[in-house]
Order: structure tokens, then C-alpha cells, then sequence
């Protein structure tokens, strides 16, 4: 089969996988397969490409535990991955399932399961096998007042903070069901249809039997916007967190997405602003007011010459911060916007209310940064000693809002 798979077409995703993908990368390539037809082409396909350019192939699958034959679903997806001599991974979803919201709190789960296990492989990239027919669903689904957004060929992992740094990449998006099933049945292959696919309490499936019923067609390509990587590309880059661009560059064009990025990057939550309050703020952007705003967990602090997106300081207060405990060479994210890893076990508390404990060096460099975005600063606490968790010794720091902003916006085009 996979010399059928190599040779005889690959459903018009060679020029996806090439544009996307590194050739030169020694990282395996993640595939999220379910044994549904679509998942298995793509699983098909990745493998030829894959083989033909010497990176090895990472097939995962997470098991929600919702149906009987879940496990039996697992199994396939493994005889699958031993088939193609790739690496494979079962994942699990466990722990008590929601009464209500179920398929957005498994695809949730989804994701962060399918995150997790691919950085932990060292994977940048997974695969995965949405289609033109998807897309379709989820432009039904909206105009019947869902929020759920049209798959994209490339986007930053949605899960977060575990989904840092990992991309998906979905080739197949121009392709139809039955193109895919005819082309599997080609080749001698078989698959799983889930019957949750077609159980009308859930709206994609009755999304999916309103496209059979009335023949509609799929929307064109979704096509992202060059505007939010303009914008991200003139973010300054900042160790604290913040994020800093000329007001000028705010005042032109469509600025929503990136407003709305911006501020959920800043934050570094994982929930994205309401769309009315995104416009809202961009329309006081464009302008010439002078103003400090909050939004969605971030503090929006607007100059005349320039804006600062930064963490809202009052937000953590209320919320609260439970004080991060690192153990010896574990990586752990704080907060949402800093990556720690330590030599020896320490302790990350913000900096509110410890400014006075630091040393003095510390205290004076303080006075470069503006007041609201000093007590969202992580530091160590070592003992009875305090200092700030940037430049401690044994230390590793990441702040972690430019490069996500830059991810979300579609300034990062191909496989880091």
C-alpha cells in the first residue's frame, strides 16, 4: 500500500506539504489520526512525503472514551502506524466528561492531548485531516449562531498554554469526502465511520446533513489577511512580557485581529476577547486619544506615539496566582506568558508586594519598565532570597506573548 500511496497521487496536498513543511528538519512529523477515512489518507500521504524526505513519522491518536468502541478504534490506529513503520502514540481523555458542550469540550481535549505529546516527541508540526467538507460545516454552523471557526490550512496549536510553539498544518482542506473515500477505495483500504457523525443531537452532524440535503456548496478558501503579520512584524520584542508597536501602524486598515491577537497574547489566557469589545477598542486605536483600557485579561496603555499591550495587573490580583513550584530540570509556563525551567527547586511568585526584597541592581533596572508592568513579573523565591526570575542563576526564562503573537497573526508561514 505504500507504494500505491507514494505513486499514485496524494489528493493535491504535495504542494501543501512542500510549502509548509522543512526538508531539512531531523523532527518527526505528527500526524493526529481518529481511523476516520480522512484522517487515514492524510496518515497515508504523510507517510510518502515523509519517506521522501527522510523525517520520520509520529502517528497520534486520542481515545475520548465516549463509545464502546473506542479502544477497538485505538487498536486501528495502531495496526495502522505498525503498517507504515511510524511511531505511534495512544492518548487518552480522562476524568469526568461535561453533561452538556461535549464536542467542544472533547475537541478542546483534543488538542491539548495531541500538543502535549507532540512536543514531548520534539514534533513542531502535526497534520490533520480536515477537509473542504468541514469547512463547509463550520460556515452552517456559524449562521445558525455557533462561534465555531473555518479550519485553517496553518495555525498556531489553539490549546495553551501546551500547544506553544506547535503548529497545524491541514493539506486536505481542498479536498472533498468522497474524493478521499474514492481514493482510499482505490488503493484497497478501509476506515471507521464514527456514528456520532451522524447523530442530529449534535449540530456538526446536523450541519453535515443539511450540505447532503441540499447539495450546498463549499465556501471558497479561507485566505487569512496579510494585515495582522504587518502589524505583529513591527512588535517589539520585549523580555517583560510587553508588547510594543508604533500607534501610527494602528491608525490603517482592518486592526480587529490584530487588536484581539494582541491582547490575548499579552494576557496569556487561552480565551479570545469578544468580537464587540475587540471592535470597540480598535475603533479608540485608530483615533488620537490618549488612554489606558482593559480587555480580556490585558492592559491596553495608549500613547500618542506608541501602544503598550501588557498583563492587567488588577486581573492576576483578582484571580489570584497560585505560586509555581519548579522542580529540577522541569519546564513549566507561569502565568500563561513565561517559560521556566530551573536547576534546582525554586519557587515563582509575581513581583507585587516583593519589590522591596530584591536587590538593589534589580530595583534600579525596574525603573525601565513602566509601572503597570512590574508586578506581573515572575520571581524566584530561593530560601529567604527574592529576585527576579530573568537572569537568576540556574534559571531559564522565556517570555513567551511576542513569539505567540507572531504565530497567531500568520507572521510564521512554514515549519519553525
Amino acid at each position: 500500500m505504500r507504494g500505491l500511496a507514494r505513486t499514485g497521487g496524494n489528493l493535491g496536498c504535495g504542494g501543501v506539504l512542500d510549502r509548509r513543511l522543512r526538508t531539512d528538519s531531523d523532527r518527526p512529523l505528527a500526524v493526529a489520526v481518529s481511523g476516520g477515512g480522512d484522517s487515514v489518507a492524510l496518515a497515508l500521504i504523510a507517510d510518502a512525503w515523509a519517506r521522501g524526505h527522510g523525517r520520520r513519522l509520529l502517528i497520534l491518536t486520542v481515545d475520548h472514551g465516549l463509545g464502546p468502541l473506542s479502544r477497538d478504534w485505538t487498536q486501528a490506529c495502531a495496526d495502522l502506524a505498525t503498517r507504515l513503520g511510524a511511531g505511534f502514540q495512544a492518548l487518552s481523555w480522562t476524568g469526568r466528561k461535561p453533561s452538556t458542550g461535549l464536542p467542544a469540550a472533547a475537541r478542546e481535549a483534543r488538542h491539548r492531548l495531541i500538543a502535549t505529546a507532540a512536543r514531548q516527541a520534539g514534533a513542531r508540526v502535526v497534520l490533520m485531516g480536515h477537509t473542504a467538507g468541514d469547512r463547509a460545516e463550520a460556515q452552517i454552523m456559524r449562521l445558525g449562531g455557533s462561534t465555531t471557526p473555518s479550519p485553517r490550512e496553518w495555525a498556531p496549536s489553539p490549546a495553551w498554554p501546551e500547544g506553544r510553539d506547535i503548529f497545524l498544518l491541514r493539506p486536505l482542506l481542498g479536498a472533498g469526502r468522497a474524493e478521499i473515500r474514492a481514493w482510499l477505495t482505490a488503493r484497497g483500504e478501509t476506515w471507521i465511520d464514527d456514528p456520532a457523525n451522524d447523530d442530529p443531537r449534535f449540530a456538526r452532524a446536523r450541519a453535515r446533513q443539511a450540505l447532503a440535503t441540499r447539495a450546498a456548496a463549499c465556501p471558497d478558501p479561507v485566505t487569512a489577511s496579510p494585515r495582522p503579520a504587518e502589524l505583529a512584524m513591527e512588535v517589539r520584542d520585549d523580555d517583560a512580557g510587553l508588547l510594543t508597536l508604533p500607534r501610527e501602524a494602528l491608525r490603517q486598515g482592518e486592526i480587529e485581529a490584530f487588536v484581539g491577537a494582541a491582547c490575548l497574547c499579552a494576557s496569556g489566557t487561552s480565551r479570545p476577547p469578544r468580537g464587540d469589545r475587540t471592535a470597540r477598542l480598535a475603533q479608540r486605536l485608530r483615533g488620537h486619544e490618549t488612554f489606558a483600557a482593559s480587555l480580556a485579561g490585558a492592559r491596553i496603555e495608549a500613547g500618542a506615539e506608541a501602544v503598550r499591550f501588557l498583563r492587567e495587573p488588577g486581573e492576576m490580583t483578582r484571580r489570584g496566582l497560585e505560586p509555581l513550584v519548579l522542580e529540577p530540570g522541569h519546564t513549566e509556563v507561569w502565568d500563561g506568558r513565561f517559560e521556566i525551567t530551573a536547576d534546582r527547586t525554586v519557587t515563582i511568585l509575581p513581583l507585587a508586594g516583593l519589590a522591596a526584597r530584591l536587590p538593589p541592581g534589580q530595583r534600579q533596572g525596574l525603573a525601565d519598565l513602566p509601572p503597570s508592568a512590574r508586578q506581573g513579573l515572575p520571581v524566584v523565591v530561593d530560601g529567604d532570597r527574592v529576585a527576579l526570575a530573568a537572569g537568576a542563576p540556574g534559571l531559564t526564562v522565556r517570555a513567551l506573548a511576542h513569539a505567540r503573537l507572531m504565530a497567531a497573526c500568520g507572521a510564521v508561514a512554514r515549519e519553525p
